[in-house]
């Protein structure tokens, strides 16, 4: 798929009204991609506040997930870079405890058509339990914990992730060979992914 397909695709995505009727807050997909982007991640849903901006992982827990992946906001928003598309584009709204899951029709719609029109990613972040059980299946049947535990075995192609919400914290010091094994693995594979793709582009 060239670029100037992928810019259709998205302006579709982004006009997408297919689940109005069960969103409280409205439709505003939020994606971001770019035809020559080398990582992926693939996230949940947005949340309140990125529903109000309208930019992916704009909250305390992106500040995490670019901490935890070694990038700066401008590396993070290029699109040409980085694409984020999560399980359910839109808010889907509160539950009674957190956000309601993801509406399955982004994925049932869109989200194989996105990945045709990506063909450089060498890197897919699966980040929370909807992503995880999309991707791999059986294999994130045990919960997230399990999934992440087992990374090694997803690589180098894919790497799961807890949900970087400062509600996670007390499972992050729970289980400190994350950010002792995990994190410097998750870094060097970043800066090894988008290192390639600035060659490129000199």
């Amino acid at each position: 798929m060239s670029t100037e397909d992928l810019d259709t695709l998205l302006k579709a995505v982004r006009a997408c009204r297919v689940c109005a009727a069960h969103l409280a807050h409205g439709p505003r997909p939020i994606v971001q991609a770019g035809a020559n982007a080398r990582l992926l991640i693939v996230g949940q849903a947005p949340g309140a506040r990125v529903h109000a901006s309208g930019i992916p992982w704009d909250d305390p827990s992106g500040e995490r997930l670019r901490d935890w992946i070694g990038v700066d906001k401008p590396t993070f928003y290029d699109p040409q870079q980085i694409a984020i598309i999560p399980m359910g584009y839109c808010y889907p709204g509160k539950a009674a405890s957190g956000d309601l899951p993801p509406r399955k029709e982004c994925a049932e719609i869109w989200l194989d058509r996105l990945l045709a029109s990506l063909p450089d990613i060498e890197l897919t972040l699966l980040i929370g339990q909807y992503a995880q059980r999309h991707f791999l299946g059986k294999a994130a049947a045990g919960g997230v914990g399990r999934t992440v535990a087992a990374h090694a075995q997803f690589a180098p192609a894919m790497i799961p992730l807890p949900h970087p919400s400062p509600r996670n914290v007390a499972w992050f010091l729970r289980n400190p060979w994350f950010e002792g094994e995990l994190l410097p693995n998750l870094r060097r594979q970043v800066r090894k992914v988008l290192s390639k793709d600035n060659e490129g582009s000199t």
